[in-house]
């Protein structure tokens, strides 16, 4: 297996489809001749996002309504997740692009690493079918399904959290790194909510993000800020 095989845990049958899907269409444009990109794949890989991350939503959250459902799918399908997904695989370092997008920053760019990571689903649709794309795409969104699980579609707790303590005192609480454990793509991260030199609650997830959310929401459980009266 390639090291990116190794990184996504799926191995090609037909490698050239992992390479159309990692070429870039700059590369054409800067050889001025004919040469393979990825955007047919991204847009086929959009369509089995969309099914896959919809499928799931409606088997888990029955009780929700179509537009709650909605604004969830649009969370996990955001450009801006997908181009955490990406960077979490390293995809950038993988694509084939011209050297003046190179120069110009693309292999950071967020477009082109959520046409990339959309890409790859593709190309994974097309070479081992919808089951194995469906094991990718669920095992990379795995921390944000678990966050929105946790999470109430319409509530922010570290916002919430905030507006709470402002009535009291007009600094914010910060969120500090406790300790983070486990290989690099299972991480587990535990953050604790701090204010006033109180540590308000304290949290764990397979994000940075998520564990903020689990301390804010421990922090407004336990109202710690009451004993600074």
């Amino acid at each position: 297996m390639s090291p990116l095989e190794e990184r996504i845990g799926y191995k090609f049958r037909n490698s050239l489809l992992l390479a159309e899907a990692l070429t870039h269409p700059s590369l054409g444009h800067e050889t001025q001749r004919y040469h393979f990109d990825n955007q047919r794949l991204e847009f086929l890989g959009d369509a089995v996002l969309q099914l896959v991350i919809t499928e799931y939503l409606f088997r888990h959250f029955g009780g929700e309504a179509e537009g709650q459902l909605t604004k969830l799918r649009s969370r996990l399908v955001s450009r801006e997740t997908l181009r955490v997904h990406a960077a979490a695989l390293d995809l950038g370092g993988y694509l084939l692009m011209g050297r003046g997008e190179e120069a110009s920053g693309g292999r950071e760019r967020t477009s082109t690493l959520a046409d990339a990571f959309e890409a790859l689903i593709g190309a994974i649709y097309l070479d081992g079918g919808l089951e194995a794309a469906k094991k990718f795409v669920l095992v990379q969104a795995r921390a944000d399904l678990e966050e929105i699980a946790e999470e109430p579609i319409d509530i922010n707790p570290k916002g919430h959290l905030q507006e709470l303590l402002q009535t009291i005192s007009p600094r914010s609480p910060v969120y500090e790194l406790v300790s983070q454990s486990g290989p690099e793509h299972e991480k587990t991260f535990v953050v604790q909510a701090v204010w006033e030199g109180i540590i308000l609650g304290q949290g764990s997830g397979r994000s940075k993000k998520q564990a903020e959310t689990t301390a804010a929401l421990e922090a407004m459980k336990l109202k710690r800020w009451k004993t600074l009266g």
